[in-house]
């Protein structure tokens, strides 16, 4: 039996609402895989908070798509089964995201800690590792930073000649302007505190993203239970 007067506007909100979520899950899989692309450039890959909230935020999304398409099929049809499963499994998507975002404000330091210990990791290798160099030097290049805490870190490194720092810690980078160089003509400000602050700070623009994409979510399950409530009362009638 097809639901009835305000419940065809409830209905109507519920299409507009998944539309919604659908976008929003897209998003949610484009900025998963945004944030492990960089967190692959940053940090060391293994098992720590900071690395895998990105795995996470890609799968709610893409789980997040399917039960947006499993509620559109619900609602088409208005199947009692299908709205029910969809109320449901939308509801463990929103404990999920909440989750997410209370572990990526809890993390936010986290975070810098991994990046300072993976940096400094980086540091170390790079004189004889071509792939850590290119991920430093795009790193210094791009936040116009130099060393952990300050350029003064790779005294430490055997890079050849001594006392030489890489030439992308230069202001204006050419060939060899890291040898003999003078201290206005490099970034003097270090990486960790550049690099982890940013990301920490996006950490927190995630974490605030997945509270927002809840909010919208308990509408959809606030409707959901609405049109079930209706679906039913017409089964009953029937």
């Amino acid at each position: 039996m097809a639901v009835e007067g305000g419940m065809k506007c409830v209905k109507f909100l519920l299409y507009v609402l998944l539309l919604a979520f659908c976008a929003c899950a897209v998003g949610l899989i484009a900025v998963g895989v945004g944030a492990q692309l960089v967190l692959r450039q940053t940090i060391v890959q293994g098992a720590t908070p900071g690395s895998l909230l990105p795995v996470v935020i890609i799968a709610v999304g893409a789980f997040l798509f399917l039960v947006a398409f499993m509620g559109c099929c619900g609602a088409c049809k208005e199947n009692y089964c299908l709205m029910v499963t969809f109320a449901i499994f939308l509801s463990l998507i929103m404990l999920v995201e909440v989750a997410v975002a209370i572990a990526g404000y809890v993390f936010r330091d986290k975070v810098m800690s991994e990046f300072n210990k993976d940096f400094r990791q980086q540091m170390q290798n790079y004189p004889k590792n071509n792939h850590t160099v290119s991920i430093v030097d795009r790193m210094q290049e791009d936040f116009k930073c130099c060393g952990a805490a300050n350029y003064t870190d790779w005294e430490s490194i055997p890079l050849m000649p001594k006392g030489r720092v890489p030439d992308s810690c230069c202001v204006n980078v050419t060939q060899g302007c890291g040898i003999s160089f003078k201290v206005k003509e490099i970034h003097e400000e270090g990486c960790v505190e550049k690099i982890g602050g940013w990301l920490r700070s996006n950490v927190l623009v995630v974490a605030a993203a997945a509270l927002g994409i809840a909010f919208v979510e308990v509408l959809g399950i606030i409707f959901a239970c609405c049109l079930v409530k209706s679906i039913r009362s017409g089964y009953e009638v029937m």
